[in-house]
């Protein structure tokens, strides 16, 4: 491994661990700041880190407007002190009474949501109306994904219209969100990322000339991100959230990227059952299972190493190095997929200079905290 993931004692570190190495976080943000140009355009996603410790090293930086997909989310980067919180989901059932208690236990909070349904717009414009509150909305959309939001630009004038006119709702703007562009090429991935542009700028040109304001479009992910940075549409925000921790899984889709991984399992020998096959404590409830077998954790000191078997609480590699190894030698691998690992872990170890200095509790890794 490279100097900046050295660690100078392990022993207390109870494997299988994640361990957040602070150089390398704090040099991630500063890359994203940069290609932001200006702080004041990130609104991040928290999705990947998860920790109130992480959200108050971002608003020491400066980045006051932060995403998330959870409750438990949003109360944690209100706890840390964030006053501009956008919930990128859709809300349905409890959750829209969850939103009134959000606003009444946080006042002072500046709070979105989206929606691109009717009935879900009615059903929360009634709660926020019998409460007295207030709840910015903005209209998602669909970029070509297929998961949520509006393809088609009728429907999207009807939707926004009705967020428009709704008693205890601001028509915000848009979500305009393109997870499935993960062209290596960066000429492709502009092209098809400037397509979900074009869409929400076209609708914007209609909304406002019916006389309805689309103060701001928060725009993509982690891969779309420097493709938006080079925009300079003022009502842009940037929301990116994988580039925080990085992985190996962005490292090779996204080679243009310079961020670094941040967040490495540590992980140990457990047993050598075979001559040319050694047993590490990883398995995938200690790392995301997301991602195919074989395929989940990138081990740089072990480029030969095939993942054969994985369990929940093991991991086997073969590689002609196995005779290296002992039961309690430790290793550093890289997630393929940060985001859903960090979850699976109540806190982090925190190394810096050579030393881990801190445990940091991933605060919001369940759906609920008190709301």
């Amino acid at each position: 491994m490279e100097a900046r993931y050295s660690i100078a004692d392990t022993s207390e570190i109870l494997s299988p661990a994640l361990v957040i190495f602070r150089e390398v976080l704090d040099r991630n943000l500063r890359t994203m700041i940069a290609i932001a140009g200006d702080v004041k355009r990130l609104r991040p996603h928290c999705k990947t880190h998860k920790m109130g410790a992480v959200t108050k090293i971002e608003l020491a930086l400066g980045i006051t407007k932060h995403k998330c997909a959870t409750f438990a989310e949003a109360e944690m980067l209100a706890d840390a002190g964030v006053k501009d919180i956008f919930l990128a989901y859709n809300l349905v059932g409890p959750n829209i009474a969850r939103a009134v208690k959000f606003l009444q236990k946080y006042p002072d909070v500046d709070f979105y949501v989206t929606a691109d349904d009717r009935p879900m717009i009615e059903a929360l414009s009634r709660a926020m109306t019998a409460a007295g509150k207030t709840i910015g909305v903005l209209l998602d959309l669909d970029s070509g994904q297929r998961r949520t939001g509006i393809s088609d630009p009728q429907r999207a004038a009807e939707i926004y219209q009705c967020l428009a006119t709704s008693p205890g709702i601001t028509a915000a703007g848009f979500h305009l969100y393109d997870g499935q562009n993960h062209q290596r090429d960066v000429a492709e991935r502009t092209a098809a990322v400037m397509q979900g542009w074009n869409y929400a700028t076209s609708l914007r040109a209609d909304f406002v000339a019916r006389g309805w304001p689309v103060p701001k479009i928060v725009c993509g992910g982690t891969g779309s991100f420097p493709v938006f940075a080079k925009l300079t549409d003022p009502a842009i925000e940037l929301s990116p959230g994988t580039c925080v921790f990085h992985d190996c899984g962005y490292g090779a889709e996204f080679p243009d990227m310079d961020f670094q991984p941040a967040a490495l399992m540590f992980t140990r020998v457990v047993s050598r059952p075979s001559q040319d096959c050694v047993t590490f404590d990883l398995g995938y409830k200690a790392v995301a299972s997301d991602p195919p077998k074989g395929q989940r954790v990138q081990f740089p000191d072990l480029p030969d190493a095939e993942q054969v078997l994985q369990n929940e609480e093991h991991l086997v590699l073969q590689t002609a190095q196995a005779n290296k190894f002992h039961p309690g030698d430790a290793q550093l691998a890289i997630p393929k997929h940060i985001c859903p690992t960090s979850a699976l872990h109540r806190f982090v170890y925190v190394v810096s200079g050579g030393k881990v200095v801190d445990q940091w509790d991933v605060t919001s890794r369940d759906r609920i905290i008190t709301i």
